[in-house]
C-alpha cells in the first residue's frame, strides 16, 4: 500500500481515518493524506489528537 492510501488508527478508541474516504464530520475530503491533515484536527469520535494514532497498514 502506498503512502496516500495509508491508513490510521486511533489508540484511544479504534477510529481508522482512511484517505480515500477523508473525514466528513470534520471537514476533510477524500483524498486527503493524515500528514495533511490539520494539527488542530481531532478525532471525530473521541476527540484524540493526531499524535495518538499509528499507521494502519
Amino acid at each position: 500500500m502506498n503512502a496516500t492510501s495509508e491508513r490510521y488508527i486511533c489508540a484511544n478508541c479504534g477510529y481508522v481515518y482512511d484517505p480515500e474516504k477523508g473525514d466528513p464530520m470534520n471537514a476533510i475530503p477524500p483524498g486527503t493524506v493524515f500528514e495533511e491533515l490539520p494539527e488542530a484536527w481531532v478525532c471525530p469520535m473521541c476527540y484524540a489528537t493526531k499524535d495518538n494514532f499509528d499507521p494502519l497498514d
